[in-house]
């Protein structure tokens, strides 16, 4: 049987900042853009949670939710050294890391031999090091897979530690509630009430093929949540698929010529990053769009040669006609073609603090 742990880091880049200014302590912090920018919430801690601000909500919606919000601008280099440290103490126990974000990363711990190979001690050891080395809680969840140890970690939130032993895993799926599976939004989970699933009891009532019918694909992973079962391994090294860079205009831009002239900068940047990677071979490149209305649409086309700005622009002209609407952001991107093999630990976390960067591209 596996041992897997979940580590998710509560409110990590609001608690690094907590951290570094304790006059911060009791009161509602949020990370991301400013209001005037139109930026938007990448985190916050609890106190702010309280008002029902959340990721992803524009921080001048969560401003107007509580005034005396405290607004960080964040500082992505300081979170990456953080998370580098954290990781360095994943390490002490086991090679098998798979890192989802800069704050969580699933670990794969059934050889590790430390604490006579208990996992759910070898979770405590993670998350009380890291409380007194980095100075900032992390939640974990311990079980048999990936899937269960995932939403084991978000039981107890935060600086929780819940265990899921295989004797208790089909008495505590049965109770589960579809909306705890990851993949399972709100549309998904309206779409799943409608049919009278509420719970993994539930969808084991439903044969595969009706699961399938249903859903598409995601019938699969839902048959086997359903039972509790999940064969994913740890994969310790990730290939990166793309890269983009996108920014969000303080006003909206209108017309397609207008949203074409601010191309050029964007392409820029991606050349920028691009560099930075090293020798990647593209297969593919991308433009998003995202309306004032907050739609949005991506144009794809297989590419593998030259890259120029002239690109992006016809790909924007086939979004635009989609949007035909004012846009409050524009991103341009590549898909990389796989090379058929593993990248090095140092590209995979670097591949993680690039997708972070993508995240606040229109934070600044």
């Amino acid at each position: 049987m596996r041992k897997i742990i979940h580590c998710d880091c509560d409110c990590f880049y609001a608690s690094v900042e907590l951290r570094d200014d304790p006059s911060l302590k009791d009161r509602p912090v949020a990370v991301g853009g400013s209001a005037e920018r139109r930026g938007v919430v990448a985190t916050c801690n609890y106190e702010a949670r309280a008002f029902g601000i959340h990721s992803a909500m524009p921080t001048a919606s969560a401003l107007r939710r509580c005034p005396n919000l405290i607004v960080l601008a964040p500082c992505m280099e300081k979170y990456r050294e953080v998370a580098l440290q954290i990781r360095a103490i994943f390490g002490r126990y086991t090679e098998h890391i798979e890192p989802l974000s800069l704050d969580e990363a699933y670990l794969d711990v059934s050889n590790c031999d430390l604490f006579q190979g208990s996992a759910t001690r070898i979770a405590q050891a993670i998350r009380q090091q890291v409380r007194d080395e980095v100075g900032i809680t992390i939640s974990a969840g311990v079980a048999p897979n990936k899937f269960l140890a995932k939403v084991a970690s978000d039981w107890d939130k935060p600086d929780g530690l819940t265990v899921i032993t295989p004797a208790q895993v089909d008495e505590f799926v049965l109770s589960l509630p579809v909306s705890k599976i990851h993949g399972v939004g709100k549309v998904m989970a309206a779409r799943m009430a409608a049919h009278a699933i509420f719970s993994c009891a539930d969808l084991r009532c439903r044969s595969l093929e009706e699961l399938l019918t249903l859903f598409g694909k995601f019938g699969h992973q839902l048959y086997s949540y359903a039972r509790g079962l999940d064969d994913r391994p740890v994969k310790a090294h990730r290939e990166r698929k793309s890269l983009s860079v996108e920014t969000t205009f303080a006003q909206d831009i209108d017309g397609v010529d207008a949203a074409k002239s601010r191309i050029a900068a964007l392409f820029d940047e991606l050349e920028k990053r691009l560099l930075l990677l090293g020798d990647k071979r593209f297969s593919g490149i991308f433009v998003k769009l995202k309306s004032a209305d907050f739609r949005q649409t991506t144009i794809d086309r297989r590419h593998d040669g030259d890259l120029r700005a002239e690109l992006f622009e016809l790909l924007l002209e086939e979004a635009w006609v989609r949007m035909a609407s004012p846009l409050r952001l524009i991103g341009v991107g590549v898909r990389f073609a796989s090379k058929g093999e593993d990248e090095t630990e140092k590209a995979l976390f670097k591949d993680v603090h690039e997708k972070q960067l993508d995240l606040f591209a229109g934070f600044n």
